[in-house]
């Protein structure tokens, strides 16, 4: 207990007067993972049209492809979170006698595995939108560039997830334990792995590694490479991970594996799907 660090801040940035409406620290770093993913967005996506053999987007127009689809991403990472989280991680009675729970937001209860689903599927719909428009935006292409900033994005969100104090670590006597002064679980306040940090840091490095190979005509052209890595790095790592956190499903409390990494393989598979498709 004496070589842990103690970690209890206030979940609340502040709140607005007259209101009682609280702004969440979770909340901050979710938004401030979109606006940064916004921005990396937009600057991959001008890397390709510059690179590839068609007349290359101006930066206006780029920026209006980036804005329409902000919508669909948001809207596909939250409904797939909180589905993923309603059907993979909450016994079924639980939110079928009260439906309502699942537009509570505040209370948390967000699936990553859920959300990179409907990243998924919001840009199969967004793509069919601007099929026509745009015939050279594949599907998979715009997951490519969409791979980038939500590792980044990802990072973010684990940063959220550590001062809401929730996806907590297995106990642990490692120095840099952390103890958590009101654990969103209800535990007990002990020392354990700060997991969430690692994911952070992890997410951060493969964001980095991404934007690196982003730069690189052979990556950046062939359609599925940057997508794929990110799954399988992403996923991987999680898996791993995994044996070092406590189980946050309460469907699978006396499974030999968590369900997030139940749900990490089709993700892997599905990353060397992509990484080795030819374009």
């Amino acid at each position: 207990m004496v070589a842990a660090i103690f970690w209890d801040p206030d979940p609340e940035v502040f709140s607005f007067p007259f209101f009682h409406f609280p702004i969440l620290w979770y909340g901050v770093f979710f938004a401030l993972g979109f606006w940064f993913a916004f921005l990396v967005f937009v600057q991959v996506f001008s890397r390709y049209s510059h690179l590839s053999s068609h007349e290359p987007l101006s930066a206006a127009k780029i920026k209006e492809i980036a804005d329409r689809l902000t919508v669909y991403i948001v809207v596909g990472t939250i409904l797939g979170a909180r589905l993923g989280h309603f059907i993979f991680y909450e016994h079924p009675s639980d939110y079928l006698a009260d439906p309502i729970e699942f537009f509570k937001l505040r209370n948390g209860g967000l699936a990553s595995h859920g959300a990179i689903v409907g990243i998924i599927i919001a840009g199969l719909l967004f793509r069919a939108r601007i099929r026509k428009e745009y015939p050279d935006l594949t599907w998979i292409r715009l997951l490519d560039f969409l791979a980038v900033p939500t590792a980044l994005a990802g990072a973010f969100i684990r940063i959220g997830n550590f001062f809401n104090q929730e996806i907590l670590g297995t106990p642990t006597n490692l120095p840099w334990a952390v103890v958590f002064g009101h654990p969103a679980d209800g535990s007990f306040p002990e020392p354990r792995h700060p997991a969430q940090l690692y994911e952070a840091i992890w997410y951060l490095a493969l964001f980095f590694l991404l934007w690196r190979l982003s730069k690189k005509a052979s990556f950046l052209l062939k359609q599925g490479k940057l997508v794929g890595l990110f799954l399988i790095l992403a996923f991987l790592f999680r898996f791993f991970v995994e044996f070092i956190k406590t189980e946050q499903s309460r469907l699978l409390e006396t499974s030999w594996l968590t369900m997030g990494q139940i749900l990490s393989i089709p993700a892997i598979l599905l990353g060397c799907y992509f990484y080795l498709k030819r374009s």
